[in-house]
């Protein structure tokens, strides 16, 4: 049977859709919040990251185009410890994201302004879901799944249309707020003024207001990669293009918010005193302009939600791959015959995502605790990815990046950086997050008589080192970080960085070959339909 594969422009409109969330309607205001007008350069080190993490990830993403992808690279490199710590960090911080955006709908529901809607006032109280409101994230939570549930098709048809909705809203907001209200003396004429409260807050911005969160869903590309067409060019294109359209966006975005803000309103309550229910709509009616309110208020439920189905699909790829390593049950894994879709991947995680919510129904703990388990798995990108240019040389690689070996060490350290900008206790609370799934692994270890734990645990010493490492820097980490203050800003940044090369460098020496016949075996069929497609 034929299976409809995914255009580059779908795969570009799907990697939208995840990308232009929730992200840009709360980041803007919590980025100014922190630091000032300096929140401009936050949107820029956080698009950084991501950006330098990303091109770390294009090539072996071109190498082993399939399903949950982000989730096995690290395995064909550094075996199965190593390989389940990161697929395991990487389905966590996916499967919170689903419940993150049905919250972050209701939500902003619950401030719709309109007389009818007066019942959705009750869904959050203090910023928490309440007992209806919970119903109410269900039910989204649901129909994200089943706008997946039956192909690859209807998602990339109903993600490809919102997505086109999901860009022009920003696009109009940038204008009209800029012909409304532009103030660009409020971006300070000294130093002082640029910024107000330190250099520090430039980068606990990137996290506390979510903007690596923003950035993060460039994954999709990757994990959907055996779906896409020609993946050994469109994985790539893909990635780039849209990181480029939602990093000029949020840049342009913040820097609307900024100048849009009335002077005597900063002048009186200065950028902590901002407080805004639902940021863009607010300053909207402030400055008169109700009709784009109205918009804004229908756009801030449509962006989560085409987030939210994004990210279904997104995370049962990652659980089928996790699957796949044997450490999980292995009716997770099951395909279906006819959508060739992991349905019963995308049912557990659909459970889990219900039970996550239950436990945790502040979008702000969701995203600022969770979404950072995504950086300890992008820890094994830059790894993976020179690791393999030493055990894998003899591999077919349809995209081979000149720059990578130079890249690689400087993505590790910025993504070690950017896990210590996340602050105590979020550091500590992920890594509880992560050890939490070690004992599925020694189970299956325990049931096949641990025949791969002895050759898997010194790949992953590193890893594991690293995570206690990471965890008492951040302990100790300066004030700006909510440490207790033993290391003084900047010298605190400068020690993780040159102690997190040590890292990545007893990383790329700890491969190992046990699992490289799987990545040899995926690889031969990229290698094949390259041939093919060239002779076409």
């Amino acid at each position: 049977m034929h299976i409809k594969k995914i255009s580059l422009f779908q795969s570009v409109m799907l990697a939208l859709g995840s990308l232009i969330g929730s992200g840009w309607l709360f980041g803007s205001w919590k980025a100014t919040k922190i630091a000032g007008p300096a929140a401009i350069l936050s949107w820029l080190v956080g698009g950084f990251i991501i950006g330098i993490i990303a091109y770390t990830y294009i090539e072996i993403g071109a190498m082993f185009p399939e399903a949950g992808g982000m989730s096995k690279y690290a395995q064909y490199s550094h075996g199965s410890l190593l390989g389940f710590i990161a697929a395991w960090a990487n389905w966590v911080s996916l499967i919170t994201l689903i419940p993150i955006e049905a919250v972050a709908a209701v939500q902003y529901m619950s401030t719709w302004p309109w007389s009818w809607a007066t019942w959705t006032h009750k869904l959050l109280a203090n910023g928490v879901v309440t007992t209806s409101g919970l119903f109410v994230v269900f039910g989204f939570i649901i129909v994200f799944t089943l706008l997946n549930y039956w192909s690859v098709k209807v998602l990339t048809h109903f993600t490809s249309l919102i997505s086109v909705f999901k860009i022009g809203m920003p696009v109009l907001t940038i204008i009209l707020l800029t012909m409304s209200g532009f103030h660009p003396a409020n971006y300070g004429t000294n130093f002082h003024e640029f910024f107000p409260y330190g250099t520090a807050t430039i980068f606990s911005a990137t996290s506390a207001a979510g903007i690596i969160f923003s950035f993060d869903a460039f994954q999709t590309v990757i994990n959907m990669g055996a779906e896409i067409e020609h993946p050994e060019k469109n994985i790539l294109r893909g990635i780039t293009i849209s990181l480029l359209i939602s990093g000029v966006l949020y840049v342009c975005l913040q820097s609307t918010f900024i100048t849009a803000i009335p002077p005597h309103i900063l002048a009186a309550q200065g950028w902590h005193g901002l407080d805004f229910s639902s940021p863009f709509a607010d300053l909207a009616m402030l400055l008169g302009l109700n009709w784009l309110s109205v918009l804004l208020y229908m756009d801030a439920f449509v962006s989560p939600f085409g987030t939210g189905v994004s990210f279904v699909a997104n995370a049962s790829r990652a659980l089928f791959a996790l699957e796949s390593n044997h450490h999980l049950p292995h009716w997770l894994g099951k395909l279906h015959a006819k959508y060739r879709i992991p349905r019963r991947a995308m049912v557990a995680d659909t459970v889990l995502s219900i039970v996550m919510v239950t436990v945790f129904r502040s979008w702000a703990v969701l995203a600022t605790v969770l979404s950072t388990a995504t950086l300890i798995a992008y820890l094994t990108g830059p790894v993976t990815a020179v690791s393999l240019r030493k055990l894998g040389a003899h591999l077919y690689r349809p995209v081979k990046l000149r720059s990578l070996n130079w890249i690689a060490p400087i993505a590790f350290m910025l993504t070690s950086l950017a896990v210590y900008w996340a602050m105590w206790p979020t550091t500590i609370e992920v890594i509880l997050i992560i050890l939490i799934g070690l004992p599925f692994y020694f189970y299956f270890e325990w049931r096949n008589g641990f025949s791969e734990l002895r050759a898997a645990i010194k790949p992953a010493m590193w890893m594991l080192v690293y995570l206690v490492f990471i965890s008492v820097m951040s302990y100790a980490g300066a004030h700006e970080f909510n440490g207790v203050g033993w290391l003084v800003y900047p010298w605190d940044n400068v020690l993780i960085g040159v102690c997190s090369l040590g890292f990545y460098y007893w990383g790329i020496h700890s491969w190992t070959t046990t699992d490289l016949a799987a990545a040899e075996k995926v690889n031969a069929q990229v290698a094949r339909n390259d041939a093919t497609w060239h002779e076409d």
